[in-house]
Order: C-alpha cells, then structure tokens, then sequence
C-alpha cells in the first residue's frame, strides 16, 4: 500500500510536460517538485530525499546519464529515466547507471501515474525482514546485507535478489525472472536479465569476495544457493 503525500522530483526542461505530469501526479495523492535545469538536479533530490525522481535524458546543464550516476553514489531513491531514444533503454535500466525503470516518448500521463505507483509498490512490498544466516534483506528500508556487510541495490537488483533468495535452491528461469520483475509485461530481453544479475554478482562479492551465491545454470536461468557451513 502506498503512503499519502509521497515526493516526486520531476527533471525536465520542457514546462508543458513537466506540468502536465505534476498535474497528474498531484490528482494520485503525491507532492510534486519540477526541476528545470540538470546542473541543480543533484542538489535538488539530495536535499528534498524524495520517495522517487522522474529524470528525462535530455537536460539542460547536466543530462540525466551523468545525473542518474551521480545520485547513485550517495542514494538509491528509485529512479524513472524518460527518454525518446529508444536504442538507450537497455543502459537506462540499470545496467550501467542504476535506473529501476524508464518510459518512452511519447507517453500517456496515465502510464506515468501508473508507472510511478508499480515502482514504488516494488520499493514497499512485504514489510517484514527477510534473511538467511548469511543474507539478510530488509524490505521496510530496502536493504540487503551479505554477511553483515551492506550491499547497495537498485530497485530491480532488490527485487532479483528477494526473488531468488526467496527458494535458495530453485532455478528461475529468465522468463519467469523478467514476468515477476516486470509484470507490466514490456518487452524486456535475456540480456537484460544477465546484465541486472551480473551487476549484482558484482556487488555482492565486493560484500564478501570469497562468496558466490548467486549461480548460473547453463541454458535454463539462476539460482541462490548458499555454501555449506563447516
């Protein structure tokens, strides 16, 4: 269940768009802020913390690329990229920057709306902890901890990993991996998937560099599965 009075930080430099979704938004319950220019993006969603940020990738100053970076390195507030450049889409899911979701244009602002909602539900799904002796994932601040060492996550790298840890042993296929991460059914491809999980791998052995959790079934999908205690 989503919380009233929720804040959304729009960026975007065209005001007829910005308006138009902060409309939409404000009529859904939220408290909107539109930012015009990248250059004050940053400074905006740190001071503000916002529950989510809508970022176009064309700005002003800054473009949301570098912006989408920069927020990332001190915050994992969601993130929704708004692009017209569709051969982006694939860098703007996170897989270089740490987006948790992008729209294109043109969009309805009822999609928008929606959107918003499915990722902040994905942000508040089930509010109590979830752990293992050796993985804990806390779903009410949205955090996960390998070994008691912190492991910063986007909001799909969360939902991957509560996902496959939730039956350590299981083998997800891909397709059930991309119908649960994204049950909006978008057309989202294999690639997609192994790059989200790679990144994660990547994250979770800087956590604990003699650990491999994650596991990889050749031609089926993956699994968590833990080592055997001594």
């Amino acid at each position: 269940m989503l919380s009233p009075g929720q804040k959304v930080i729009i960026i975007e430099d065209e005001p007829q768009i910005a308006e138009l979704l902060r409309d939409y938004l404000h009529g859904s319950g939220f408290v909107v802020e539109i930012i015009g220019d990248g250059l004050k993006a940053v400074d905006a969603i740190r001071a503000a913390q916002p529950a989510l940020v809508l970022l176009d990738l064309m700005l002003p100053g800054k473009d949301g690329l570098a912006i989408c970076r920069e927020v990332r390195g001190f915050s994992k507030v969601p993130i929704i990229m708004v692009t017209a450049r569709v051969e982006e889409i694939d860098r703007l899911l996170g897989l270089e920057i740490g987006a948790d979701d992008y729209i294109c244009k043109p969009f309805s602002p009822r999609e928008v709306v929606a959107r918003v909602k499915a990722v902040l539900r994905r942000v508040a799904a089930g509010m109590a902890e979830v752990h293992s002796d050796l993985l804990q994932l806390d779903e009410l601040r949205y955090e996960a901890r390998l070994q008691d060492q912190a492991v910063p996550l986007t909001a799909v790298e969360f939902q991957l990993l509560k996902l496959l840890a939730s039956e350590p042993g299981r083998i997800f296929s891909r397709t059930h991996l991309m119908d649960r991460i994204y049950p909006d059914h978008r057309i989202v491809s294999d690639r997609t998937i192994d790059s989200h999980i790679k990144k994660l791998r990547r994250k979770l052995e800087l956590a604990a560099p003699q650990m491999e959790i994650i596991h990889s079934v050749y031609g089926v999908g993956y699994k968590v599965e833990y080592p055997e205690s001594d």
